[in-house]
């Protein structure tokens, strides 16, 4: 079995430092982030940006800022959302591509998403995979409903992204796929023989998905963008807390966790 990968996924579009106290928002706390994540076990670290207001943003110059200051302290992968924030346009969000990160996440599919709609058109995806293409990044290919995986294996079809795929399934968000054992299962058992994935469970699920990808071969995705809480009713401290557990949790199941270039490897990143 291929050692464990961890993402951590810091700060999100929706969650608020009235949330969540030890959010990091500006890139000083996110760089800082990052490396005690890195430090505590996690190989890649999913990034949102946030302007000097502490709202979503997918400025190019403050991507650009996060990356330098992550890159200046650890090794972690670095990973930048084109998702942003729903009402972002795609021009916006497709901006930190352009600073050629190792990986970058592509969303495969419209969905509902709480009360918005998440826009993925097939054209936005096109336009996104060819992009990441063209600049030699990695995508992850953000699933939130079992038809997106489908979507992702036309981009392959056309050649607009290659084997081996990396899959992440965002499992558990208000409106789109729950976040079942079974739901788990069914989007492991459909993509294609060798391919590699991640799990995200939202909230509560985080924990329990996570553990089910540790056993089954997959990697996993934990932070404050999708779960808030160490446990009921307790915030988490920090990202490197729920990066800790889990690296406590492969430990226990026999499961030896990847360094950033064993990741970079397992995923086929020339770093």
């Amino acid at each position: 079995m291929q050692k464990l990968i961890i993402t951590a996924a810091l700060t999100g579009a929706e969650v608020t430092r009235e949330q969540q106290p030890t959010l990091p928002v500006t890139p000083d706390e996110i760089a800082a982030a990052a490396k005690e994540c890195c430090d505590a076990g996690a190989s890649i670290v999913h990034v949102h940006a946030r302007d000097a207001a502490g709202e979503p943003t997918q400025d190019i110059a403050v991507y650009r800022e996060i990356k330098e200051k992550i890159e200046a302290c650890c090794n972690v992968i670095f990973q930048p959302s084109t998702g942003g924030a729903v009402w972002h346009s795609p021009e916006e969000r497709l901006q930190p591509v352009e600073l050629k990160p190792e990986m970058s996440t592509l969303s495969c599919g419209t969905c509902n998403f709480g009360g918005d709609v998440f826009m993925n058109t097939e054209s936005y995806m096109e336009k996104f995979a060819a992009r990441m293409k063209e600049l030699g990044v990695k995508p992850e290919l953000e699933i939130f409903e079992r038809g997106m995986i489908e979507n992702a294996l036309k981009l392959a079809k056309k050649g607009l992204v290659e084997a081996p795929l990396h899959f992440d399934f965002v499992l558990g968000v208000p409106g789109a796929c729950p976040a079942t054992p079974e739901d788990l299962l069914l989007m492991k058992n459909a993509i294609p023989a060798g391919s590699t994935w991640t799990v995200a469970g939202i909230g509560r699920h985080e924990l329990s998905l996570g553990t089910m990808a540790i056993l089954l071969g997959g990697h996993v995705r934990v932070g404050f963008e999708d779960n808030i809480f160490y446990s009921k009713g307790v915030l988490a401290t920090s990202n490197a807390q729920l990066v800790a557990r889990m690296v406590r949790l492969a430990k226990e199941l026999g499961r030896e966790v990847a360094t950033p270039d064993e990741a970079r490897e397992i995923l086929g990143i020339k770093k």
